[in-house]
């Protein structure tokens, strides 16, 4: 029975990575030569700070601006139409600001924006 569990749990958790790994990862270059990477979709994304992996989903936020929250592990991450900032809410502390992927440095739009209504690119 316990080897049953084990087979199905680790069988699940494949799954739930399988649908990371298929899709792009990008780069956010912060200030202060800090550096985070994100996968995902407009609705939950998996960011990687630091070595630590976290999924966080999408939450309400203020019109223009996206965000991003995992109120277990405290990161919550908020997009802006030109840069991105990175908070732990448990310890009140910013971790990284002023972060832009490659394409935002060009003046495109975060890649978060693209089926996140109602960002329409003109």
């Amino acid at each position: 029975m316990k080897r049953t569990l084990l087979l199905i749990s680790m069988m699940a958790a494949g799954f739930v990575g399988a649908a990371y790994a298929n899709e792009t990862v990008s780069t956010w270059t912060c200030s202060e030569n800090k550096q985070f990477n994100t996968t995902g979709t407009t609705e939950k994304i998996r960011l990687t700070w630091q070595s630590k992996t976290f999924d966080l989903a999408r939450e309400n936020s203020l019109p223009g601006s996206l965000r991003y929250k995992n109120t277990n592990s405290g990161y919550d991450l908020v997009v802006l139409g030109n840069k991105a900032m990175l908070f732990n809410i448990k310890s009140g502390t910013r971790l990284a600001d002023f972060c832009q992927t490659a394409e935002m440095k060009t003046g495109k739009l975060p890649h978060l924006f693209a089926d996140a209504e109602p960002f329409v690119q003109n």
